[in-house]
């Protein structure tokens, strides 16, 4: 089946306020209006084959409201499509040629105006949350004119953020790269005049062990971190190479919405943020380590106080998310140990550039701490790469002794998932 152009006026909603915005992707540059509006079915689990084709899936939305489902075909594993067949969606592959269709053996109505983002599946398999285009545009406030850059996986979360705010802004243009230009983005960035660019930690590290200067080139007045555990690390290496960028980091799920957003350079928020109420936005709880957020951008089904699964430390005035409550603690002969703290440390390190930090079954003890690093690149005159010990002597300067890394492994490259996150 081919993706002609939906041309059903009766059910097109007004065109979004950003549709004159400037779109580039896969090279060409277009705008809202000029992407192609397919047909889809409805309702419809979309696997686009490429940015251009999920961008194009995201405008027929804005436009016929068609109940959708957006992904790239990675993140849908053959469970995945059955089930979304199962529940009623026509799964389609969007590409080129058009729409190649597996058709549910129970079709159901639609819902129309609904959106559903799969998780990261960090939990274990990842599941579906139901959202609108309202909920997902948390940006409401009028904004500067900018050109974002949009690294992530379509469909995810933060994808949606990026592209939420260019469908309902004007002035709010869009640089799309494609997996394969993630390692030459800022090139890309600077010759079409980015100057607001939204990525995890793991994507800003990335960029900075593998080309710094090529990074400084690109005009940047808004750099934005989420998805991942923000330390103070990363903000600081910001922060030296664009004095002068507002750099901003925000805590957002698909469950909750994007609920926190900070803007001091400063890693964790402020603690009499906890508990406070004010209409339309979220209430942020601790609730044995836990972060719960009352959001009022929650996905559908979901009300109230949401355990959101990640752990946090109060440490003085701040709060600080380190982890996954189901994989930030290690247990050390009794004595509980925070990944994320350990993590932390390492990447204080002035030559460490990323740092995963896990526990390791040991006799007597029963779990370790260990650790794998990447380091700064050296220049070749530079003699202070540091070896295995130092590094544990640096944590061993910093931490309770049960929370010293008893091995550190240095990798050559950063790991990244398609997700632009590494399982930290």
């Amino acid at each position: 089946m081919t993706a002609a152009t939906a041309r059903n006026p009766a059910s097109a909603h007004p065109e979004p306020a950003g549709v004159d915005n400037r779109v580039v992707v896969g090279g060409a540059v277009l705008t809202w209006r000029s992407l192609p509006t397919p047909t889809l079915p409805d309702p419809a689990a979309v696997l686009a084959h490429s940015a251009v084709h999920a961008l194009t899936a995201a405008r027929q939305h804005a436009v016929h409201g068609t109940e959708l489902l957006l992904s790239t075909a990675s993140r849908v594993d053959a469970a995945m499509r059955t089930e979304l067949l199962e529940a009623g969606f026509t799964v389609g592959v969007l590409d080129d040629d058009g729409m190649h269709l597996s058709v549910p053996a129970r079709p159901r109505a639609a819902e129309s105006g609904r959106l559903w983002l799969l998780t990261s599946g960090s939990t274990g398999r990842p599941k579906r949350v139901g959202h609108t285009l309202d909920t997902l545009t948390t940006v409401r406030a009028e904004q500067p004119d900018r050109t974002w850059l949009c690294p992530y996986a379509p469909g995810t979360y933060a994808w949606w953020q990026v592209v939420t705010l260019s469908l309902t802004q004007p002035g709010q243009h869009l640089v799309v790269v494609e997996p394969d230009e993630l390692d030459d983005w800022p090139t890309v960035a600077a010759a079409h005049g980015v100057d607001a660019a939204s990525g995890t930690p793991t994507f800003w590290r990335r960029t900075l062990y593998r080309d710094a200067a090529a990074l400084a080139r690109v005009p940047l007045r808004q750099i934005t971190l989420g998805g991942e555990p923000v330390d103070q690390a990363i903000l600081d290496q910001l922060r030296e190479v664009f004095p002068t960028a507002r750099i901003s980091w925000i805590y957002a799920s698909s469950e909750v919405g994007a609920s926190i957003v900070v803007h001091d350079g400063r890693a964790g928020f402020p603690v009499d943020w906890l508990d406070r109420e004010t209409p339309g936005r979220p209430t942020l709880s601790v609730h044995d380590d836990e972060l719960v957020v009352t959001s009022p951008y929650h996905g559908a089904g979901l009300a109230g106080p949401i355990r959101t699964g990640d752990r946090v430390q109060v440490l003085d005035d701040r709060v600080l998310i380190t982890g996954r409550l189901d994989s930030d603690e290690i247990n050390v002969g009794g004595s509980k140990v925070s990944a994320g703290v350990v993590r932390g440390v390492l990447t204080g390190h002035p030559a460490v550039a990323w740092a995963r930090v896990t526990g390791r079954r040991a006799p007597v003890l029963g779990r370790m701490v260990v650790a794998e690093v990447v380091l700064t690149p050296a220049g070749p005159a530079d003699t202070s790469v540091p070896d295995e010990g130092a590094l544990v002597r640096w944590c061993a300067d910093q931490l309770p002794e049960h929370a010293v890394p008893r091995r550190i492994r240095v990798l050559a490259e950063i790991p990244v998932k398609e997700t632009l996150k590494s399982d930290v």
